[in-house]
């Protein structure tokens, strides 16, 4: 795959050369995951059922669970490969599936407990999930409120927010599965949109649940002159064969451009950065050296992000955030706060080292810098937040005796620990 660096003045040439319009990194991302015709969310992810919640108590430790995990993401797959082979099948699995019911009766522990305490018997519960996969959340957290408090049941109302139509073909059909589930069909409504095309103003007090969706959030990405510190935006060009061609331009667009001013006023601590990493005379010391590169190494910032905290703030302004996602990922492509690009082959999972790849067969997914990303909520919400790590969270709203091996292991505590948790105060 051909790279190339450039910097405005390239940009003509490029034009010229490829016949095409640059796109920025936010532009291509969204393209590769989420278009409808090929993108890895709409055509290829499917997420992995493990038929029969796991008998954590009756598993002799942690390995234990590892190899029956493996044994039912083997049968789970073959019985795919039975109806349809297909050696790229992206195959991905989620704490809710993993450790049904659960991790959903925890999130719906907290979410009751936080309602009593402020907006009952004045409001309704009323949950919004963006992304909810195959249902299964959904169906725990409802079955929990049900058994054990029906008073705030018969106040419940879940609205799912599904970009993907196949998702929520899904989610439809695991309401109608059983009678139980299809007890919650009157609670439960599907909305099958993207939440950044949301234009209903919403003045009820809401939950608004957002697990494990800011790490496929699309990222602009920026390099920086070591000289100047000035920031520069990374572009992308593709040519009718297919190869990507990158450059950086001085001309940040507005989305970025307010990003960097909101981090810079809201955040109240350092945080890593490419001109942090050295003082500005060793900076210009390496770049005088004999090949060294005219710019910082790539920073990833999350400029979905911010504009998904917009649409909280204008059309939500009475939610409660719930979110959950990964704090630190391994095997990332070179950067701050970059991607790991990864695919799936003949089950295998395949890592690769730049985000600039075939659309639609890769998941590109970014760890979120907590710190960062709870001041920005802040400041434009005006909310107050709480952070936890996913094992303190889950210690004290889960029922962690029913995931606890014979050996005092506990998976659904060990599994998950570079997550975090923020909530709403």
């Amino acid at each position: 795959m051909l790279m190339r660096d450039f910097i405005e003045g390239g940009l003509l040439r490029l034009n010229s050369l490829l016949g095409g319009l640059p796109l920025m990194r936010k532009t291509y991302l969204l393209d590769s995951l989420y278009n409808p015709s090929y993108g890895y969310f709409s055509k290829q992810v499917v997420i992995f059922h493990p038929g029969e919640p796991f008998a954590f108590n009756q598993m002799r430790d942690e390995p234990d669970f590892h190899r029956q995990l493996g044994e039912r993401y083997t049968a789970f797959e073959d019985a795919l490969d039975a109806k349809s082979p297909n050696p790229t099948r992206q195959l991905w699995h989620t704490p809710t599936e993993l450790f049904r019911p659960y991790y959903g009766e925890a999130l719906a522990r907290y979410m009751v407990s936080n309602y009593k305490l402020s907006l009952y018997p004045y409001h309704d519960l009323i949950i919004y999930e963006l992304g909810a996969g195959n249902g299964t959340l959904m169906l725990n957290m409802l079955d929990h409120i049900r058994d054990t408090d029906p008073q705030v049941y018969a106040r419940t109302k879940f609205k799912v927010i599904e970009i993907s139509p196949a998702l929520a073909d899904l989610q439809t059909a695991a309401l109608r599965r059983t009678a139980s589930s299809r007890g919650h069909a009157d609670k439960v409504e599907i909305i099958n949109r993207s939440v950044f095309e949301w234009d209903t103003y919403v003045a009820s007090p809401c939950y608004f649940l957002a697990l494990e969706v800011f790490d496929n959030f699309a990222h602009d990405c920026i390099r920086y002159n070591p000289f100047t510190e000035e920031a520069l935006q990374g572009m992308v060009l593709i040519d009718a064969g297919g190869e990507f061609y990158e450059f950086y331009t001085r001309d940040v667009d507005p989305v970025a451009a307010r990003f960097l001013r909101v981090r810079d006023a809201a955040c109240s601590s350092p945080f890593p950065h490419p001109l942090r990493s050295s003082p500005r005379w060793l900076r210009r010391f390496r770049s005088n050296l004999p090949l060294a590169p005219n710019l910082t190494i790539p920073e990833y910032i999350p400029t979905r992000l911010l504009q998904f905290f917009d649409i909280l703030q204008k059309h939500f302004p009475a939610h409660k955030l719930i979110t959950s996602d990964f704090h630190e990922l391994p095997d990332t492509v070179p950067g701050y706060n970059a991607p790991v690009v990864q695919t799936r082959y003949e089950r295998r999972t395949v890592p690769v080292t730049t985000p600039l790849v075939q659309q639609g067969y890769f998941d590109i997914l970014f760890p979120t810098y907590f710190p960062v990303m709870e001041d920005i909520y802040r400041a434009v919400t005006g909310n107050l937040t709480r952070v936890l790590t996913h094992e303190d969270f889950l210690s004290r709203w889960a029922d962690v005796d029913q995931t606890r091996t014979r050996s005092g292991e506990n998976p659904m505590l060990s599994w998950y620990r570079n997550a975090s948790v923020m909530t709403t105060l």
